[in-house]
């Protein structure tokens, strides 16, 4: 599969909602960009500052608050036919939203949900399934052309606050915000956000777009990235 270069334009981008035409979902896009880059064994190291919001070098990161004790870490499920995610509900945000699978397009991005259906989050299928171990990826939409989308708010999520990924089988895995993240393009780490943080955890990754937005470059200069980690499973309801 032929690696896209560092100036690959994303279909579909275009300047930002409230900033001219009107804001677009290239949040994940560009997120997706850099999975894909990632997964075919390449850095980038390209891009801008965040908008708004602390930046200290190339991350600004909301870190727990001191003595707040975080739960104990869950071992990790099998991976099973039944695993796969089909709902996020992020309760500190009102989001619940419907997961959709998506793979590597033909320039070797990952496919994000399409932009007529904003309020999706896509799962990279060919990474862990959610409560497994490893770092599963969730990418969503910050914004389209005419309204917010799903991951509008993820960067105001706090450590500490759970993430709930319902799974096909009926179980529900919940996740524990450790951290959030901002990433400018300049000094992306690919490694550090996609891979996981202790061997054989299971780990979450939620990533959309931040920043502004590049008219230059036709991107967006910075990803938000959550990291949480597996503290609990509900299993699936008795019939």
């Amino acid at each position: 599969m032929a690696m896209p270069d560092d100036d690959h334009p994303v279909a579909g981008r275009r300047p930002p909602y409230g900033q001219g035409r009107g804001r677009m979902a290239a949040g994940t896009a560009w997120a997706a960009l850099l999975l894909g880059l990632w997964l075919w064994g390449r850095d980038l190291t390209d891009g801008g500052d965040l908008a708004k919001g602390p930046t200290t070098g190339d991350v600004a990161a909301v870190g727990r608050p001191l003595g707040q004790e975080l739960p104990a870490t869950h071992a990790p499920l099998a991976t099973t036919p039944e695993g796969r995610p089909t709902e996020v509900a992020i309760g500190a945000l009102g989001v619940r939203a419907g997961v959709v699978r998506t793979g590597l397009d033909a320039t070797g991005a990952v496919d994000a949900p399409p932009y007529r259906t904003p309020g999706l989050v896509g799962w990279y299928a060919e990474g862990p399934q959610p409560g497994t171990a490893g770092a599963a990826v969730l990418v969503g939409h910050v914004d389209t052309t005419d309204r917010r989308a799903v991951f509008h708010r993820l960067g105001s999520v706090k450590p500490g606050q759970p993430v709930d990924v319902r799974r096909a089988d009926g179980s529900t895995a919940r996740f524990t915000v450790e951290d959030v993240k901002i990433y400018d393009r300049r000094r992306f780490v690919p490694r550090k956000v996609y891979g996981a943080r202790e061997p054989g955890r299971a780990e979450l990754r939620l990533i959309t777009c931040a920043g502004t937005f590049d008219r230059e470059r036709d991107a967006y200069t910075a990803n938000v990235v959550v990291h949480a980690y597996l503290s609990k499973v509900t299993p699936a309801p008795r019939s």
